[in-house]
């Protein structure tokens, strides 16, 4: 695998995972959220492996060549979308809140607090893992063209 290439699949990585964490800080945002319209619901990113771009003899054709044994493999990760979790909300009794229904309730949105902060601190473990990798690839390469230059 390149540097290059390797680079460019971290770098895949921090972008889907800074998204993700930007959609989790706005469900911990919002997880108090009633209005007219109904609660608001709580949103999650679905990524998917991003595939090799190019001709696809070009891509087969260098797969083939860095490995004969190894199939070919995605160029990173990529964010499909993002989409709403319809499961329903917490219905509380406060009979004097502008946002109750006829019998009083109002339902909340469907946000939890200790699940949202440990699907965070999971998005910022995998970016701090890829900023990882980003910084070791980058060592190597000073470390190669320091080797090349004696």
């Amino acid at each position: 695998m390149s540097i290059e290439r390797s680079l460019g699949i971290s770098a895949s990585a921090l972008t889907a995972e800074r998204l993700r964490m930007d959609v989790i800080a706005n469900n911990i945002a919002n997880a108090q959220t009633t209005g007219p319209k109904g609660p608001y619901k709580r949103q999650t990113v679905v990524f998917q492996a991003a595939q090799p771009s190019g001709p696809f003899q070009a891509v087969l054709g260098s797969e083939m060549r860095a490995s004969q044994a190894a199939p070919v493999v995605g160029a990173g990760v990529r964010v499909v979308k993002v989409v709403e979790d319809n499961s329903p909300g917490q219905r509380v009794y406060e009979p004097g809140n502008p946002d109750a229904d006829a019998d009083g309730y109002v339902t909340y949105p469907n946000v939890n607090i200790t699940s949202e902060m440990v699907d965070l601190m999971t998005a910022t473990k995998a970016y701090q893992a890829n900023v990882t990798v980003i910084n070791a690839t980058k060592n190597m390469a000073l470390k190669a063209i320091s080797i090349g230059s004696k």
